[in-house]
């Protein structure tokens, strides 16, 4: 097997990841070019070579292509059109198409019923008429969702009475949107999930999210939820692989019932937030997995070798600045990642650490509490 120019479209922090395990693929991978368009990007610290541009630039996108042997991304934002008009010329995982069906929120959700992929009711949107006789349909909460370019809930907005309908419309005044029933949920779960180019499906064991203003603040490996639950919901991810067009690795988020069903919240087709336990907790991770997927080697294992709690480094409120340092506290099973990004913003990540149970002498609530108390005592040096 010749080795290939790896190109990634973005280069934040999960092109950095990416990035790093190609360097410990040398007989498969002998370059990385990454799209970005913030200097000095997190991949490119990483040693990747950046091409500085927009993620919709067709000519930084032609570039990408030029220098690249194959092309993946590590974020939603490329253009399918120009990306669909260059396929013919270069491998690229997962594929444009599937890419533009997830890009947008509705597109996702109406494949995914179309595939008999459980998910919850949801119906497109073009004026406060509709937005108001679907509420009366739904109930309340409704949640209305900007359909493209939103991630970390920044595209929600929860309507929760009458008075919330005008408000809801007008946030989002000029943009497509959706509106989705709520899901009365107990807890939010998700299954990393990867396909390779000979259509081989793997899975990691389904993880417990946590959010703090709709951004993910814990992931908990495994997910405190039943073997049933956590087979139903590895079940669905495959059928989810099976579905899609392309290879690589996705992140798909899920709400468990209180009655145990599992419905898809959203799937992103790239290596996820929710996956940086891998680093530790498996003998393959999600980056590895995703570089094996798109270059068609067998997929390694995902079975979960060491409990494990992931926590996002998030920026403070009211703290803004040129970041120097962080202080945190470490020991031989606390590994942090820091992103090395230079500017410190409000619930910007940062970086992340996971918590390992190396010796399989704690219980899930110890490991959480452990995970808090070092994150409790997180400073920044500005």
């Amino acid at each position: 097997m010749l080795t290939k120019n790896l190109g990634i479209i973005g280069g934040g922090q999960l092109g950095m990841m990416l990035t790093e395990a190609a360097k410990k693929m040398p007989e498969q991978i002998s370059r990385v070019i990454v799209l970005d368009p913030n200097g000095d990007c997190p991949a490119a610290q990483a040693g990747a070579r950046q091409i500085l541009g927009n993620f919709t630039d067709k000519n930084a996108i032609v570039e990408l292509a030029l220098q690249s042997d194959l092309i993946t991304y590590e974020i939603e934002s490329g253009d399918t059109e120009v990306l669909e008009s260059i396929r013919g010329d270069i491998a690229i995982n997962p594929s444009p198409k599937t890419l533009r069906i997830i890009q947008d929120k509705y597109l996702q959700k109406k494949f995914l019923r179309e595939n008999k992929i459980p998910v919850t009711d949801f119906v497109t949107i073009s004026s406060i008429g509709e937005l108001t006789q679907q509420i009366d349909l739904f109930g309340y909460p409704a949640l209305l969702k900007q359909r493209r370019d939103a991630y970390d809930g920044r595209g929600n907005f929860r309507i929760e009475n009458l008075a919330h309908i005008a408000e809801g419309y007008s946030k989002f005044a000029g943009r497509n949107v959706m509106l989705e029933k709520y899901v009365d949920f107990v807890c939010e779960v998700s299954v990393i999930a990867a396909r390779n180019t000979e259509g081989e499906i793997a899975v990691y064991p389904a993880v417990e999210n946590i959010h703090e203003n709709n951004i993910l603040r814990m992931t908990i490996a495994p997910a405190r939820i039943t073997r049933q639950v956590s087979e139903e919901a590895e079940e669905i991810a495959k059928k989810v692989m099976g579905a899609f067009q392309g290879a690589g690795v996705f992140g798909i988020e899920m709400f468990v019932t209180k009655d145990e069903k599992v419905l898809i919240n959203e799937i992103a087709p790239r290596v996820h937030n929710s996956g940086h336990h891998t680093l530790q907790s498996s003998t393959t991770s999600q980056f590895e997995q995703h570089l094996r997927a798109i270059l068609g080697l067998k997929l390694g294992r995902t079975d979960l070798l060491h409990k494990t709690v992931m926590c996002n480094i998030l920026g403070p409120k009211g703290l803004s600045g040129n970041c120097k340092s962080v202080n945190i506290v470490q020991d031989g099973d606390v590994y942090v990642k820091w992103y090395q990004k230079k500017e410190l913003k409000p619930m910007r990540k940062m970086g992340h650490f996971n918590v390992v149970d190396a010796n399989d002498k704690m219980d899930i609530q110890q490991l959480i509490s452990k995970a808090n108390k070092i994150n409790n005592s997180i400073t920044f040096n500005i």
